[in-house]
């Protein structure tokens, strides 16, 4: 399907409680990880909700839906670090604005005292290039352009279930 590319690809989504990665947390992650072997594609979808440490503030809670409460509970990245480390390992690291989801984890991992390093591929940049003359290439207008399922938007697995079905289409 996308031999070009790879044996692995890992769409990837992080939900977060700013835009900093120096001084904000996630909240959600979550990692389609597609393996490609001859005639084979094994995809398996996981998702976790974080507990950041800190407080998520009203208008994030407001924009994904995660809430303190919801999070309260949740392990904290530091816990899940290996897990996550695990399910991106040998893969290419897909996310839409990928600069942002893979600047908070390797934030992420490197206070948790791991290191990280993916090749990437950034679905902005490939909207752009695929699509020079449109203006708008943010996921909203991806999921309108392709007439994608996008009703769990800002929770991490279902963007990311919009990025494999994007790649897909292509």
């Amino acid at each position: 399907m996308f031999p070009a590319l790879g044996p692995c690809l890992a769409f990837v989504d992080v939900e977060t409680t700013g835009s900093s990665p120096a001084r904000e947390r996630v909240t959600e992650v979550g990692v389609i990880r597609v393996d490609f072997d001859d005639d084979d594609v094994r995809v398996s979808e996981w998702s976790t909700l974080v507990n950041p440490g800190i407080p998520i503030p009203a208008e994030i809670q407001w924009l994904t839906g995660i809430t303190n409460d919801m999070v309260r509970a949740a392990p904290s990245f530091a816990e899940i670090s290996q897990l996550v480390l695990d399910r991106l390992e040998g893969a290419i690291f897909v996310a839409h604005n990928a600069r942002f989801d893979y600047g908070f984890l390797r934030a992420e991992f490197h206070r948790a005292g791991l290191s990280f390093n993916a090749k990437t591929l950034c679905t902005v940049r490939l909207s752009r290039y695929l699509y020079p003359d449109r203006s708008l290439h943010t996921l909203d207008a991806i999921i309108a352009r392709f007439d994608l399922d996008g009703e769990q938007r800002h929770r991490a697995l279902g963007d990311a279930r919009v990025l494999w079905r994007l790649l897909q289409r292509l």
